[in-house]
């Protein structure tokens, strides 16, 4: 990485990955100017009571929703971390791998947001990055009172209101539904293709 690149980090289970990930991805390349942005999908999660998809598949499907864009870069630093998986500690360890990256963006949207001050070290993790928040549709993001308390640099980005989300999905799957019947609504193509193939998130399949 160059010294003058800007990166942002999309971090997420994304189980699946969705389009909804994708849009909020190109809207924060395009307001942010970024260089890059790296998509780290979750290993360990310690705040989902359910268990993740195989990281294996998580990974593939990322790489197959993110393979036409050249700044979407896929780090399994997290999966391929032992123990819980904490943004902080991605946040240090790209931080000190990437010494010369001028600014880092941390990519959420409006549900992350509210629960930032649940986040493992977040006041820590505020003084490293600045925040890249999506709304609502037209809505801007609202700032939960916990944080209005806490100096930090944020960034409202502008998308229109999708109202997609990996939960819905695995549900619509496990009903019996086809992914690539929910295509192009909720997923890419490539990614549908990949759950069906590997029978993802049927009733009664193993993750």
């Amino acid at each position: 990485m160059q010294a003058t690149q800007s990166v942002g980090l999309m971090g997420g289970s994304f189980d699946p990955v969705h389009v909804g990930h994708v849009q909020l991805a190109h809207t924060a390349l395009s307001q942010l100017a970024l260089d890059e942005i790296r998509w780290i999908p979750t290993g360990q999660s310690w705040q989902k009571q359910r268990p993740l998809t195989n990281s294996a598949h998580r990974v593939a499907m990322l790489q197959l929703a993110t393979a036409h864009e050249p700044r979407f870069v896929v780090d399994p630093m997290e999966v391929d971390r032992l123990g819980p998986s904490y943004m902080l500690d991605t946040v240090r360890s790209l931080q000190t791998q990437y010494p010369n990256v001028a600014s880092w963006h941390l990519i959420l949207g409006q549900d992350q947001y509210a629960n930032f001050h649940t986040w493992h070290g977040w006041q820590a993790l505020l003084s490293l990055i600045s925040l890249a928040v999506a709304g609502r549709g037209s809505e801007p993001p609202f700032c939960p009172s916990t944080l209005k308390k806490t100096p930090h640099r944020f960034t409202n980005l502008h998308m229109p209101a999708l109202h997609i989300s990996s939960t819905e999905i695995r549900q619509q799957l496990a009903q019996g539904n086809k992914a690539n019947d929910l295509h192009p609504r909720c997923l890419n193509q490539a990614v549908a293709r990949y759950i069906d193939a590997h029978q993802l998130y049927a009733l009664g399949t193993p993750t």
